[in-house]
């Protein structure tokens, strides 16, 4: 288990930032926007609100003597997929709940937050490394589920023809980083792969182990929108010699013709985003294709996405300077899109690495040598899903500033497109 170090801020108010944070993301959002349910990959707003709090009742507060619980009928409604918890709702019929309402479920969420603050004011808590590393986990959790609820609703947003946007807010352009161009160059050896030190980390980031990687080459810039464009005209999505079987199978059957969310109105592409509908610039990194997608841009531009420990042994070169994250953005009052904020300094370092956009990387989602996932249903949390998925790194713009960090390790099937995920590439 891994030990937790005191952050800047103590674990009571870490808590409540995080906690009141999801609901900052919500407060715009009426009752009938946060049960819309798009597809069986997203979930309702108030099924993630509701959810996340389910996770300190049942792992933190269920567990202490005498308390009792909000609503017995949450266990299964509002349960994932830990199945030494009990039995789940149907993850595709999350959308039929329309009760409890918004109303209860944040009753819910203020009920569990008032047992679980003066959990910690009592001190037990900081004081007993097992409950301050449940408590941990699921604040990590928690802003799991914030980035879904950011990428859940404007899935949702964008099935509607109106194209409304989830926040009233100017769309925060960027300048991109033009005349930043070309790759760096890393040497072949051996190096520490996974998360060293004693902050939280999840447990597939585990343990630290060596790697040899050899000699590679890595962008500075992720793939910006103007060379998928280039891609596209050139047949990108007509022509299967770009694609893996699959990829060329999913092409045909779900008819993709551009990113997620990319519209062309007389000549012109234009993005869907949580700011509403705007015109695409070529600077603007890619967001919103899947592995198979990005895989097909690199085989076409000649070139191969990295592996995760390519790409982990490149990120000492990045910054987060650089990026917009979603809790920043949110405080600034900015929207948020689907891209990075990028400048043109440091041209001797990788730009955009962490915070714009989640980036696929080649190597199949497995455990590292001598991985154990933990004891019990907190073990369910990773080290199942070790099948039939892709990594990426890095972090995106719904990503909040403090859960990013180089190890991490995300995760998703090679069609997935919902997610703020891009691409950087390699040879």
């Amino acid at each position: 288990m891994t030990k937790l170090l005191d952050r800047p801020i103590g674990l009571a108010k870490r808590y409540e930032a995080v906690r009141a944070f999801s609901e900052r993301i919500v407060a715009g959002l009426s009752a009938e926007d946060c049960m819309v349910q798009s597809m069986p990959d997203a979930s309702p707003v108030r099924w993630h609100l509701a959810h996340s709090t389910w996770f300190f009742e049942t792992f933190l507060l269920e567990q202490r003597p005498g308390y009792r619980v909000f609503d017995p009928a949450f266990r299964v409604l509002f349960n994932s997929y830990y199945n030494q918890v009990g039995s789940q709702f149907p993850r595709p019929q999350r959308g039929l709940i329309s009760r409890p309402g918004l109303k209860e479920t944040l009753a819910y969420r203020h009920y569990v937050d008032e047992q679980v603050q003066a959990l910690l004011e009592s001190g037990e808590a900081t004081d007993d490394q097992a409950l301050a590393h449940i408590l941990e986990s699921g604040l990590n959790h928690e802003q799991q589920h914030q980035e879904l609820i950011l990428t859940d609703i404007l899935h949702a947003f964008s099935c509607n023809p109106l194209l409304p946007a989830v926040f009233d807010l100017p769309f925060a352009a960027t300048g991109g980083a033009s005349g930043i161009a070309g790759s760096l160059q890393y040497d072949a050896g051996l190096f520490e792969a996974g998360h060293a030190d004693d902050v939280f980390c999840f447990d597939n980031e585990q343990p630290r182990h060596q790697v040899f990687v050899d000699g590679f080459e890595l962008d500075r810039r992720p793939v910006s929108c103007g060379q998928f464009i280039e891609f596209i005209n050139d047949g990108g999505y007509r022509r299967p010699d770009h694609w893996l079987s699959m990829g060329w199978d999913a092409v045909r059957q779900y008819g993709w013709e551009a990113p997620l969310y990319w519209l062309e109105r007389e000549g012109k592409w234009f993005v869907f985003t949580l700011a509403g509908l705007a015109e695409v610039e070529p600077d603007w990194p890619v967001t919103h294709v899947s592995y198979f997608e990005a895989d097909a841009i690199a085989r076409w531009a000649g070139r191969r996405l990295p592996t995760e420990f390519e790409w982990e042994r490149a990120s000492a070169d990045g910054s987060h300077e650089d990026c917009q994250f979603a809790d920043s953005l949110l405080k600034e009052r900015s929207a948020i899109h689907s891209t990075g904020q990028t400048s043109n300094k440091g041209e001797n370092r990788l730009l955009d690495i962490f915070g714009g956009a989640w980036e696929w990387t080649s190597s199949s989602y497995a455990p590292y040598p001598g991985y154990q996932p933990p004891p019990g249903a907190m073990g369910e949390y990773n080290g199942k899903f070790m099948c039939n998925q892709y990594v990426l790194r890095g972090g995106s713009v719904a990503t909040s500033r403090s859960h990013i960090r180089a190890t991490y390790r995300n995760f998703f099937p090679p069609e997935a497109r919902w997610q703020f995920s891009g691409l950087r590439l390699a040879r």
